[in-house]
């Protein structure tokens, strides 16, 4: 069997120049590949869907970060680029067990579909209050910055009871969060001005608590749920990271593909396909989150014939998963919403630690692209696909810009 230290590595490109093709090499390295992320910090990576099914399920698996051995051998600088997504606080992210139950059972409480369905009248105001802004006529806009993130931003900022007038910083400071790209001396500069933005935040909601998810996480702990400021603060970032990041590339992504594929774009608007079958279709083919940083194996754990040795650390490639032909068929490369698979993906996670806002994100898409679509039904780019640019952050599948004409 091939120990970490054996395989051959494939270096995760910092700029994501060519995410479908790095996501093809990993899947073709098999199941289980060696992969060296930014910075030279060697990983596993779980390419395969029925895998990565398992793994994330296996005990062996924690989110522990101090079983890292290389974590424990001082091998990760304090400012490496991703450690913030490494090693981002205690939360329900970090830690397993009745630790996580406890975490993410108050998390859950407010994102029961009840709760989420009551969100939709004020998602699909800010949905046509933004769509109100755009100017038409077949100009040419930049959707993403003018619909894609504003509407998840302020949704999450309402969800947790965040002012508005934050979100200009926070959107500044979670893009060098992410970025692969930040320089090292201001790694550590960010992830501190998020904590004290996030920390104000929760102090503000212990001397005034409002309907909000920060509220009820305060006063949970005031009433014996025994959470702490440290994971209350962790918690809020945790939210408000992953709730505007997935949802921004949704839309964008879906955008994207009805653009490159006309015929499905006008079977939905037909009415002959539901949007729901594009937004899962999209889940599965440009999945949002294209790499999740990191579990470590607490002793060996075999897959197929690699074994992760105790104390490596494993990502799951959810952009390689998506297009696995042994879950999706010959045609998982190709985006096609009639295929019967679409709704087997496993894009927002699988096991104890799925994406408990989930739900809250296919809503914002379901609202959000047949609003978009039914306002301007010729919307098309304004640019070739192929010169469309990502992003430098491995682990979202994520765009600079989307230059789109807005044609009725």
């Amino acid at each position: 069997m091939t120990t970490g230290t054996q395989a051959s590595r494939i270096a995760l490109d910092p700029f994501v120049t060519d995410l479908d093709a790095e996501s093809a090499a990993l899947r073709a390295a098999g199941p289980l590949a060696a992969v060296e992320l930014p910075g030279g910090v060697a990983v596993w990576a779980v390419t395969h869907h029925a895998e990565a099914k398992a793994l994330l399920t296996d005990p062996r698996l924690v989110k522990d970060i101090h079983v890292w051995g290389a974590w424990q051998r001082g091998e990760i600088p304090p400012d490496w680029p991703l450690i913030g997504l490494a090693n981002p606080g205690r939360s329900m992210l970090t830690v397993d067990g009745a630790d996580h139950r406890r975490l993410r059972s108050l998390v859950a409480q407010a994102l029961t579909p009840r709760r989420v369905e009551r969100m939709r009248e004020r998602i699909e105001k800010l949905t046509q209050d933004l769509l109100d802004a755009l100017p038409g006529g077949g100009e040419v806009v930049d959707l993403k910055a003018a619909f894609a993130y504003p509407l998840p931003m302020y949704v999450v900022a309402d969800l947790m009871g965040i002012e508005e007038a934050r979100l200009p910083r926070l959107k500044v400071l979670f893009e060098k969060f992410f970025s692969t790209q930040t320089p090292p001396e201001e790694v550590i500069a960010t992830l501190t001005e998020l904590a004290q933005i996030m920390a104000e935040t929760v102090a503000a909601k212990r001397a005034e608590p409002g309907d909000d998810l920060t509220s009820a996480l305060v006063l949970a702990s005031e009433d014996g749920d025994h959470l702490t400021d440290a994971e209350i603060v962790s918690t809020l970032q945790l939210m408000v990271a992953a709730g505007h990041e997935t949802t921004i590339s949704l839309i964008v992504n879906a955008v994207v593909n009805l653009s490159a594929h006309p015929e499905q774009r006008a079977l939905v608007l037909s009415g002959a396909a539901d949007w729901s079958v594009v937004i899962e279709e999209t889940l599965r083919y440009s999945t949002p989150t294209s790499h999740v940083l990191i579990r470590f194996a607490t002793e060996d754990v075999p897959v197929g014939d690699k074994v992760i040795r105790a104390g490596d650390a494993l990502i799951v490639s959810y952009g390689a998963i998506g297009r696995d032909e042994r879950a999706h068929g010959p045609g998982a490369g190709e985006f096609d919403i009639t295929r019967e698979s679409r709704n087997r993906h496993i894009s927002f996670g699988h096991g104890p630690h799925v994406c408990p806002g989930a739900a809250l994100s296919r809503l914002e898409a379901g609202v959000a692209l047949p609003a978009l679509y039914a306002r301007f039904p010729g919307l098309d780019l304004a640019v070739p696909a192929a010169e469309l640019r990502n992003k430098p952050v491995v682990t979202q599948n994520d765009l600079f810009e989307l230059p789109v004409r807005l044609d009725s």
